[in-house]
């Protein structure tokens, strides 16, 4: 098992692009809005803890849970590639991706210390979609090729950003300004635009091996 520092830092950038604590970090406290410190802390480890179960779920049986389906991960990494570039694509033009797709009819009525830890704010606006076939198919890769090391240092260094932004968020909103977030949004968007494509051209080479010459 090696150390792949760029695979490292491949899913590490691709977890910051589609999670986005910058952007996430203001809808995190709108979320929470009127929750006292204390609860927001317990909000914040609540969502973290999702998230993290919920990644690692994703990276070691993502593979075995499309097999049951008869799901290739080549074909799961295509379909996944095209999600998560229409999910930059959004971002690029300023629009929330799916993965802050909450509405305020949605958070009325929640109890905040309780329910929206889970929900809205783990599944879906941070573990949704794209980032679930973002941690199947580098967690396969990463199996497939010995780098599960590298992998798990960038999964780790990710989840540890978005605890600390979490966890500090009141202090950071402070510092965050919605021309701030728009910039850091659409560079996200780049970031994942690329990855997207290296996704889906992973796949059409394994399809059609005559691309790769």
């Amino acid at each position: 098992m090696s150390f792949d520092l760029a695979f490292s830092i491949k899913v590490f950038s691709a977890l910051f692009a589609i999670m986005n604590p910058v952007v996430n970090v203001p809808i995190f406290l709108a979320l929470t809005d009127g929750a006292t410190p204390q609860q927001r802390r317990r909000v914040a480890v609540s969502a973290m803890v999702t998230v993290s179960i919920g990644c690692v779920v994703a990276a070691v049986a993502g593979a075995q849970v499309l097999a049951l389906f008869g799901v290739s991960i080549d074909d799961f990494r295509l379909a996944g590639g095209l999600l998560v570039l229409l999910i930059a694509l959004s971002m690029l033009h300023g629009a929330p991706s799916t993965q802050q797709a909450s509405t305020d009819q949605e958070r009325q009525g929640l109890d905040l210390a309780a329910s929206v830890a889970i929900y809205p704010l783990a599944i879906p606006m941070l573990l949704g979609p794209g980032s679930i076939a973002t941690m199947i198919v580098m967690g396969h890769s990463a199996a497939d090729s010995g780098r599960e090391l590298a992998f798990a240092a960038g999964l780790l260094a990710f989840l540890a950003l978005l605890a600390v932004a979490l966890l500090a968020a009141p202090s950071l909103a402070r510092h965050l300004s919605p021309r701030v977030a728009a910039i850091t949004q659409r560079l996200m968007g780049m970031i994942l635009a690329a990855i997207a494509v290296d996704m889906m051209l992973t796949s059409l080479r394994a399809v059609f091996p005559a691309l790769t010459r």
